[in-house]
């Protein structure tokens, strides 16, 4: 069985799945030990982790080049945030797509909103077409990437985000895509009235106000991101550790 077809099977299981989001090889290693059935990068992480900004400033090259040793060191399915796309074109996005195929790459993320000047909804009809025509580059190709659609009205706090995400999901749920992610919704009659729109397998990520799995599940969500949080700790955790070896003046703070 091909990394796409273990990776959808885990979007089509009553209970979800945890996905281990990484920022380098050696946190994938570390995820794929404590028995996570998939990673994936999280874009701020990986940015933050490499120099950058999240917003497409992480070269893709260096995505590219960070997916290809993932692939090649972990055995569990592995997906890519790439943000918008690293392009506005459809051939352009299909490109890139094919690139993390064949790196081994099981699925990848794609966004409804560009990044710059300042983050934005892409017009939705719009985005539906570009959504389409990807589709159908990567059938052409025979490239089976399992590609979850992030929509961002409640990530950009919108009064009205229930209603345009319904309206974005019912837009693009026939455009031959697998999934859904609506980062930052949170509460559960939200998320309730989200997964019973769609047939589609809905991806949520954590946030402070999340439910807890057992509730994910009874909502019938199918995938739980875990986004930059973990990456986030362990970096204000490596600060906090910094700080007091100097202010003791020894290592005692690492073995404690």
């Amino acid at each position: 069985m091909s990394h796409f077809e273990t990776f959808s099977q885990l979007h089509q299981q009553t209970e979800p799945f945890l996905l281990g989001n990484i920022w380098d090889v050696n946190s994938a290693h570390i995820f794929e030990a404590a028995g996570y059935k998939a990673i994936g990068t999280s874009s701020q992480a990986l940015a933050t982790a490499f120099g950058y900004d999240d917003g497409e400033n992480l070269p893709f090259d260096t995505i590219l080049r960070v997916a290809r040793r993932v692939t090649e060191t972990v055995k569990i399915p592995f997906t890519v945030d790439i943000e918008g796309g690293y392009s506005n074109t459809a051939a352009r996005i299909a490109e890139h797509i094919k690139q993390l195929y064949e790196a081994g790459v099981a699925g990848v993320n794609l966004e409804d909103t560009v990044a710059k000047p300042t983050r934005q909804l892409r017009a939705a009809d719009e985005f539906k077409n570009l959504l389409t025509d990807i589709v159908n580059r990567l059938e052409q190709g025979n490239i089976k990437v399992f590609l979850n659609i992030r929509t961002d009205p409640f990530l950009l706090g919108l009064p009205n985000a229930l209603d345009e995400t319904i309206s974005r999901i019912n837009m693009y749920a026939n455009t031959g895509i697998h999934g859904i992610f609506v980062p930052c919704v949170t509460r559960a009659q939200d998320i309730q009235i989200i997964t019973a729109e769609t047939t589609l397998p809905i991806n949520v990520m954590c946030m402070p106000a999340l439910p807890d799995f057992n509730t994910l599940q009874s909502l019938n969500v199918r995938r739980i991101s875990m986004g930059p949080f973990l990456f986030n700790k362990m970096a204000s955790q490596t600060s906090i550790l910094a700080k007091n070896v100097v202010e003791a003046q020894n290592f005692a703070p690492l073995f404690a």
